[in-house]
């Protein structure tokens, strides 16, 4: 028995070990060549462990009037994370193609080749696209003078499907030879699932039009997430780190504390995903979400997972909030996941009003959600802890689960 136990121990330390010295390696090999252009990593060129404590020692300062900080969770493999890539596409002056993302500041393009933190297959697409637009003579737009025809692309991958979206983001309707493209396209890339035309022919700095024109294939992808799957759109919000995601929505569901009876508010839901998750341990969970096409995936997510007990309110989450508040709704638990500028004072006072026994807060703006806890522990709840999670290596950008209760409890 102690033999197998001290062989066990041996292997723990072992793979401890080795996976020190993956991720040091990895750190060795990380030196961006866009890093001074591209502006997009501020923690480019940082070793991992120490930008793991950089944030640690960020949110502790942060959280130091409510509570302690459980230790940060990072990831193992800090690279290539994101399965959603964007680049923007141009033309030199000297009619070299362009593509990447805009230098800090500018509206300069910075071309990238290949991104560290970027799913490489998304890149060898982008990259394979490049040379298309040659071959096929498409001009990239001009946002001076509004001609030419390729704007962007955008990639999306589903990290356990392997599937693949890309959105052509175009200043007309019109593609020649579309066919030929995607023919073209896949056969370097035959795991493309789809393609869809996206029409965005105004002057504006959004990425996306309103209208899209599938070319290929269903004109959306599927990926899975906690035991769950979920449909995305070309403009459906969906993680761009899944792995971590899984991670964060566990620890949500875990500080929730169902007991399989409890009414959930899902506030800020997006696309539905962690109000189904959470709709498998709990009694009855309501979704809202302002967003219209959010809301249209969300009821379609829940019919793909053949869940009966959530249903979706397209409204504002505060509006829809307050008006709970008014007809004094029993509600045990709100898990609410805000934009990066946090929530608003008619939401905060309405969930105090509602005085759920749980305020799971899903943040991804330590500012703002140090703010909104401040309201919050005014208001009859304390802080019973915080686990922040590094969604976004190489970037300063931190994600963390916060659990509320009230002071009675």
């Amino acid at each position: 028995m102690k033999e197998n136990q001290k062989s066990k121990s041996g292997k723990q330390k072992t793979s401890e070990k080795s996976k020190e010295k993956r991720v040091a390696k990895q750190q060795e090999n990380s030196g961006c060549p866009y890093a001074k252009k591209c502006g997009g990593c501020d923690y480019q060129g940082i070793d991992y462990r120490e930008q793991l404590r950089r944030k640690q020692g960020y949110m502790e300062k942060l959280m130091e009037p409510f509570c302690k900080v459980s230790p940060i969770v990072g990831m193992d493999e800090p690279l290539h994370y994101r399965h959603k890539v964007h680049a923007v596409f141009d033309c030199t002056r000297q009619g070299k193609i362009v593509a990447g993302c805009y230098r800090k500041n500018s509206h300069e393009v910075v071309d990238i080749d290949r991104c560290m933190i970027e799913d490489e297959e998304a890149d060898a697409i982008i990259s394979d696209i490049k040379g298309l637009l040659r071959s096929f003579k498409i001009k990239t737009y001009d946002e001076d003078t509004g001609y030419g025809l390729l704007r962007h692309v955008l990639i999306r991958k589903g990290y356990h499907t392997g599937q693949i979206m890309v959105v052509l983001v175009l200043g007309s309707p019109i593609f020649p030879s579309k066919n030929n493209f995607v023919k073209a396209l896949r056969k370097n890339h035959p795991n493309i699932s789809t393609v869809v035309l996206n029409v965005n022919n105004k002057k504006t700095s959004m990425v996306l039009g309103e209208r899209n024109i599938t070319i290929y294939g269903k004109g959306f992808i599927e990926d899975e997430l906690c035991g769950m799957r979920f449909k995305i759109s070309p403009s459906s919000f969906y993680q761009v780190n899944p792995k971590q995601t899984e991670a964060l929505y566990q620890k949500a569901i875990a500080c929730a504390g169902f007991t399989g009876t409890e009414k959930v508010i899902d506030a800020y839901c997006g696309t539905g995903t962690i109000g189904l998750i959470a709709s498998k341990a709990a009694g009855e969970v309501i979704g809202v979400e302002l967003n219209q096409d959010a809301i249209r995936d969300a009821v379609t997510n829940a019919k793909i997972n053949e869940v009966h007990n959530i249903k979706f309110v397209n409204d504002d989450a505060g509006r829809f909030m307050v008006e709970l508040a008014k007809n004094k709704e029993l509600v045990d638990v709100v898990i609410m996941d805000p934009p990066r500028t946090g929530s608003d004072e008619a939401f905060l006072s309405s969930v105090a009003k509602l005085s759920p026994k749980r305020i799971v807060y899903v943040s991804c703006g330590p500012d703002t959600l140090a703010r909104d806890i401040k309201y919050l522990t005014k208001h009859g709840y304390q802080v019973k802890e915080c686990t922040p999670f590094d969604c976004f290596p190489m970037t300063s950008h931190i994600e963390s689960v916060v659990l509320l209760c009230r002071e009675d409890d």
